[in-house]
């Protein structure tokens, strides 16, 4: 869209904040860069240019405004939606790929030369990735100085940056200010936790996402208490445990983690689990334009479909619940956390019961299958799974090839159709997901009268589609008879 001036320009004299995160507006007057909803005075067109990333800004000259923080809005959806080259790029650098296995590692992972994915990101979004990289860790680093009473050196390391020059350099060039005149201006109490408000686009169903969570709670991992969700993470660097507290205005993220370089790779997880980048009014438009849904989306506007965390973990809980209820797989699984999950220490973790981190691919891979308490067949798939992810041989994490993941999963033995799509849409987060073969979303459809072809107008964003008729289902069955 960036690369409409036309279009852009009208959304920024609305001040529309359904833009934000999608483009970011540079004025060449001043020399800052901008979110669309920014309530300066509007510039003249002909000083204005709009770029598809912050990053693409910064590298063009421009600051971020220090009134509206274009850093702190919302992703862009379209990473959502693409399952191309540049869509898995923005994922895997979101993730802290490039941090830590540099643009070759990138490369590889989308199985094509660093070159060329440089030149496929430079051609389309401004910024080649080492760029879009460097702006990640400044908005990482801006987070530590503002909510941390961490040294400037450990908070340097802490983002990802590799010197201190490199990180002076970086912040200044973001913010137009040092680290220190940055930490001089912050708000708010200083803790010995970090602690972020997580931007939102409305509507937001803080609500159906919590209801979600909690009934898919795992013992010792995972536990929701009035409007907050916890959980113990296992991250690139070590163990840590988030505290999200959700409200229909948006979120507070509290985190405590062993290595504070997970920062912003735990902040990426926690929007992804809640699904925050995505674009609620091109949704409900969608959906609510077929008089099938219409009542469903008038009644629940802005909800989210949840993602996971841990794309192993979500597999294995998946698999474990095939023709069981959900209860029963976390009794199942919750005999496994103690024995095979590693144990945590953190402050946080204690507050919300937490114990464990989910067990690692490894400490299922060489399991006895008479000895999981669970049918033979299901155990062997479930050790499978681990085998192969412990040997790289799948790849579960964030920016997967979607369409390779499910169709290596239905090559496993013991995985259909229901478990691999169910994988792809919370675990990769793939939008346009029905679950045709779920009995309660099959039976809804049937009582609706509802067919196949007609869920194709639903596209691209089925799995939407899907939790409101989940949701429809469970409201009808709590009625009294």
């Amino acid at each position: 869209m960036h690369t409409d001036h036309e279009r852009c320009y009208r959304a920024v004299q609305s001040r529309d904040r359904r833009f934000d995160g999608v483009f970011y507006t540079a004025v060449s007057s001043t020399g800052i860069y901008c979110r669309p909803s920014c309530p300066a005075l509007t510039p003249k067109p002909e000083h204005v240019t709009f770029h598809a990333t912050a990053a693409s800004a910064q590298e063009a000259g421009y600051r971020a405004c220090r009134r509206c923080r274009p850093d702190t809005t919302p992703g862009s959806p379209e990473w959502d939606v693409r399952a191309d080259a540049v869509g898995r790029a923005m994922q895997l650098i979101g993730d802290g790929v490039v941090e830590r296995e540099g643009v070759e590692g990138l490369s590889r992972r989308l199985g094509y030369s660093s070159r060329h994915v440089t030149r496929l990101l430079a051609q389309e979004l401004g910024a080649g990735p080492l760029a879009l990289a460097r702006s990640n860790r400044a908005h990482t680093a801006r987070v530590l100085i503002e909510t941390t009473d961490l040294p400037m050196s450990d908070i340097a390391f802490a983002a990802g940056f590799a010197s201190i020059r490199q990180f002076n350099a970086s912040v200044r060039q973001a913010y137009a200010l040092t680290p220190t005149q940055m930490r001089g201006r912050r708000r708010g109490t200083v803790t010995g936790r970090v602690t972020v408000r997580l931007a939102v686009r409305q509507p937001f169903h803080a609500g159906a996402l919590l209801d979600f969570l909690a009934a898919h709670v795992l013992p010792g991992v995972e536990a929701v208490t009035g409007a907050t969700y916890a959980r113990v993470l296992r991250l690139p660097h070590g163990l840590g445990v988030m505290a999200l507290t959700l409200d229909d205005t948006g979120v507070v993220c509290e985190l405590e983690l062993a290595d504070l370089r997970d920062i912003a790779v735990a902040i990426g997880r926690a929007r992804r689990l809640l699904d925050l980048d995505a674009d609620p009014v091109a949704i409900d438009t969608v959906l609510g334009a077929d008089p099938a849904l219409a009542e469903l989306v008038a009644a629940e506007p802005g909800l989210r479909v949840p993602s996971h965390m841990d794309g192993f973990e979500l597999a294995v809980r998946t698999v474990v619940g095939q023709q069981v209820s959900v209860a029963g797989a976390n009794t199942v699984l919750g005999r496994h956390v103690p024995a095979r999950g590693t144990p945590v220490d953190f402050a946080l973790a204690a507050d919300h019961g937490l114990t464990h981190a989910f067990p690692e691919p490894e400490a299922f891979a060489d399991a006895d299958p008479t000895a999981m308490g669970m049918p033979h067949a299901r155990a062997r798939t479930i050790i499978g799974l681990a085998q192969a992810v412990a040997a790289g041989e799948l790849d579960l994490d964030p920016g997967a090839d979607r369409a390779a993941v499910r169709e290596q999963l239905l090559a496993m033995r013991g995985i259909g159709p229901w478990t691999a799509d169910y994988v792809v849409m919370r675990g990769l987060g793939d939008p346009d997901i029905l679950l045709t073969t779920d009995l309660v979303l099959r039976r809804e459809l049937e009582r609706r009268g509802i067919t196949a072809d007609d869920t194709e107008r639903w596209r691209p964003w089925r799995s939407y589609a899907g939790m409101h008729l989940w949701r429809a289902s469970a409201a009808v069955e709590r009625i009294p008879a």
